[in-house]
């Protein structure tokens, strides 16, 4: 951190406080807008009216012998139309003119004449920039009616005084509207952000959802499967063969564990925020096949495998290759019945691609998927992350069994 010297501790706290009064008065003006224009207004009027009594018009009057009823109407006549200042600025510049144009004929030259400034400012503060062409043309017409009946001072003077004063309230009314057009645009546009994360992180979330679905369905969908597989042969071996049922039993322990073990993993990259040491990738590849095909084969499903080409695939295009042959052999062993068998095929290709072909030779057909089954969708799902396509469906018609076909193309150069 930047080191802080004495003079930064010294005015810190007060611009904090100025900047902490400056809301707080921003803020009660916004809840009541009527009584701080009560007491802007009142503040100005007392100040006309002070003015009047007190005699202080009299240092810069043409005239003095106006009569004091006049001087009060016309003091209140510049004050009093502050209260509508912001709302109808215009219509209050407007019914100050009047007075303005008295004002000078009679030579009063009230002060509070002044005060058309202001209304001016708020002109250009929150109306159009075009109004404040006819808005100059009234104040000044008081003006050429005080030179023409006075003759004091020259034309070009007086005008020239009254068109800088017009023109220093209306640059200090465009620049706070500016300023404040500036803010709240960067307003809108931390709010918009703010949405927008909002919507992101409720996106990712979902998308999140969808992938921990998919990977529970795979992991606890397949391992199910293959440990009933092992029980129904292990109650059919138990009468008859003691040492095959507990071969079976030792594979359902082995099967249970392995679900047990992937189901950790997937967890601790749940919680990788909190481990930062938790591995980004623990899930199956293709060294794993092996592995499967055997759990598979030892559930009573026949399994034949034909390689074509060496793979080179990255983590994720292995996983999908993994999870879309386990899902496709669950199917089997779910729905193909007893005397079914399977043939996977994998052909790789250059920069990524592959094609994968399981054919079983099962009961053709297959239940539809209920409400929320994550099965065929959740295989699309991970084939459309890498531009492929996913073939399901029975095979022809002289054919039994069903066929999956899974295609990756090659991979697009970043």
């Amino acid at each position: 951190m930047d080191p802080v010297t004495t003079e930064d501790r010294a005015t810190e706290p007060l611009t904090e406080y100025a900047h902490r009064l400056t809301r707080r008065v921003r803020a009660f003006d916004h809840r009541h807008p009527l009584l701080w224009d009560l007491h802007f207004a009142g503040f100005w009027v007392t100040a006309a009216l002070i003015d009047w009594a007190g005699g202080g018009w009299r240092h810069n009057a043409h005239n003095l012998d106006v009569p004091g009823g006049l001087l009060l109407a016309l003091s209140l006549g510049f004050s009093l139309p502050l209260l509508w200042r912001r709302t109808h600025p215009g219509a209050a510049l407007a019914a100050t003119v009047p007075f303005a144009l008295v004002n000078a004929w009679t030579g009063a030259a009230l002060q509070a004449a002044l005060l058309q400034l202001v209304l001016v400012y708020h002109l250009a503060l929150r109306r159009a920039l075009r109004e404040l062409w006819w808005a100059t043309a009234l104040v000044i017409a008081p003006v050429l009616v005080s030179v023409a009946r006075h003759g004091e001072g020259s034309w070009d003077q007086q005008i020239g005084s009254q068109l800088m004063s017009i023109t220093v309230a209306a640059l200090i009314g465009v620049t706070v509207r500016t300023r404040r057009n500036y803010t709240e645009a960067l307003e809108d546009r931390a709010r918009r952000l703010e949405r927008e994360r909002d919507q992101q992180a409720q996106l990712a979330t979902a998308a999140e959802r969808a992938r921990i679905a998919r990977e529970m369905h795979d992991i606890i969908g397949h391992n199910l499967s293959v440990i009933t597989g092992l029980a129904d042969g292990g109650r059919y071996a138990a009468t008859k063969s003691p040492e095959r049922a507990a071969q079976a039993l030792d594979a359902i322990a082995t099967t249970s564990r392995q679900a047990l073990t992937e189901l950790r993993r997937l967890l601790d990259v749940l919680g990788e925020e909190e481990k930062q040491q938790a591995d980004r990738t623990p899930q199956p590849g293709l060294t794993d096949l092996d592995q499967l095909l055997d759990g598979v084969r030892s559930a009573g499903l026949t399994i034949h495998t034909t390689t074509h080409g060496s793979p080179t695939l990255p983590p994720g295009r292995q996983l999908t290759v993994y999870r879309v042959i386990q899902e496709a052999l669950t199917n089997t062993l779910k729905h193909g019945g007893p005397d079914a068998t399977a043939d996977i095929e994998l052909s790789y290709e250059d920069r990524g691609a592959v094609t994968v072909t399981i054919t079983d030779t099962g009961n053709g057909s297959r239940p539809q998927s209920p409400a929320g089954g994550r099965g065929l969708p959740g295989m699309r799902e991970r084939t459309a992350l890498y531009g492929g396509t996913l073939e399901a469906g029975p095979r022809p018609h002289t054919e039994r069994g069903w066929r999956v076909r899974l295609h990756l193309p090659e991979e697009t150069p970043q």
